[in-house]
């Protein structure tokens, strides 16, 4: 499969139009069926201020072996500047295409017309990109038009000194490119790397057994025991972190179960359980095991958050800042606050934390004690973090009795490692 870019052909977008405000990117798509054969879609005008590049293409996935499963999507994505400064403005990119080569007269899948808006652009954010999917679409070869028009938000918003907002212009476009396998074409979009999240969730998990294996050899625990443990519980864990993440999202259980979706709550949920189950069976104290999984587990979170970051999943709120890092969450690309970076630091921070108690100190006398302790202090940093993702909280005080809870289990791990280690 290839994709072929157009010499672009351009209309500015700017609309004063009124639309109301929100927080998410909207798409909405018709599929139409004409009674008779369609003319080519028209190219958008010239006469636009944008630079001389085309600002749409059409999502690329050369596969030959993919090529005719089924079903097939056409992955479209728009890009352009924020405004420099002003005030914040929707931007709605409205897609026309039709399928190339078709001799006969068109039918369903041969044509569409979807429109998608970004409904927050903040000035001063530079780039943003725009992804889109349409599915259901006859397979083969497509040309694309973008036209793109830019409102002011909200309806009741007076304009300072009665002067009327000025508000950006965008470039239309086209492109020609081909469909691909639906599933894959759901991930690609810019700032995405296609299988890192599995990659980096591996190594993680890899570096994580390495050094518990480590720890169990310097701190006299059987090491081929504790990994045959800690593998299982790792299996136990995924099935945990995907079952927690249908039952917080009841709208995923809809999709097939080999689709993305877990949640790190239900990992460690599942593990744990895994490991307290494990050590009864090979005779390692439970506590002990606990202890020295908590600066592994810790560590593989350190690298697999690095995996959302490049996969577009936990993604952080956009921003204008500088500090801010360029990420997509798979729809909308822009500057990003990189929740996933700072949850990454947390989590090593609490690992680190850990193992110098662990190989400084030993194994404390009541078990379990650093496992604990590491586990809320991470629970508590990251619900200090939760606020600056892009997904508003799904319960009104779920976070501050988190946090408070998270609070008062560290001071009492705090406590009892210190009279524990002091005696």
């Amino acid at each position: 499969m290839t994709n072929h870019h157009k010499p672009g052909n351009w209309q500015p977008g700017a609309s004063f139009q009124r639309r109301p405000a929100a927080s998410a990117t909207k798409s909405s798509a018709t599929k139409v069926e004409p009674s008779h054969p369609a003319p080519p879609l028209p190219d958008p005008d010239r006469g636009s201020d944008a630079a001389p590049t085309n600002a749409l293409r059409v999502s690329a996935f050369n596969c030959d072996a993919l090529a005719e499963v089924k079903p097939h999507a056409l992955g479209l994505t728009y890009e352009f500047l924020a405004a420099p400064e002003g005030d914040p403005y929707s931007v709605t990119i409205a897609f026309e295409g039709r399928r190339t080569g078709v001799k006969h007269q068109p039918r369903p899948g041969d044509r569409f017309t979807l429109s998608t808006t970004v409904e927050k652009v903040l000035p001063g954010s530079g780039r943003v990109a725009v992804t889109t999917r349409v599915p259901d679409v006859t397979p083969g070869s497509w040309h694309v038009v973008a036209r793109p028009s830019v409102h002011p938000i909200g309806s009741d918003r007076k304009p300072s000194g009665g002067a009327r907002p000025v508000l950006p212009r965008l470039a239309g476009g086209s492109a020609e490119g081909s469909t691909g396998w639906a599933p894959v074409i759901a991930q690609k979009a810019p700032g995405v790397v296609l299988g890192s999240w599995a990659a980096l969730v591996g190594l993680g998990a890899g570096v994580g057994l390495i050094v518990q294996a480590i720890l169990a050899g310097l701190l006299g625990l059987p090491v081929f025991g504790v990994f045959l443990v800690s593998v299982l519980a790792s299996l136990i864990g995924l099935v945990g972190a995907k079952v927690y993440y249908l039952a917080v999202y009841p709208a995923a259980r809809r999709q097939p179960l080999n689709g993305g979706g877990m949640c790190i709550q239900g990992f460690v949920i599942g593990a744990a359980v895994g490991l307290i189950v494990g050590a009864l069976a090979v005779g390692v104290g439970i506590g002990s095991l606990l202890d020295i999984t908590a600066p592994p587990l810790m560590f593989g979170m350190m690298i697999g958050r690095f995996g959302c970051f490049f996969s577009g999943c936990c993604v952080g709120r956009p921003t204008a800042s500088r500090w801010g890092l360029w990420s997509s969450d798979r729809r909308l690309g822009v500057r990003r606050i990189p929740t996933q970076l700072f949850e990454s630091a947390l989590a090593a921070t609490v690992g680190v934390i850990a193992l110098v108690v662990l190989v400084t100190a030993g194994l404390p006398e009541l078990g379990g004690t650093i496992f604990v302790g590491a586990l809320a202090a991470y629970v508590g940093g990251r619900q200090l973090l939760l606020p600056l993702r892009a997904e508003s909280s799904k319960t009104r005080h779920g976070r501050a009795i988190t946090l408070a809870g998270a609070a008062t289990v560290l001071l009492a791990a705090i406590v009892v490692a210190i009279i524990t280690y002091a005696s």
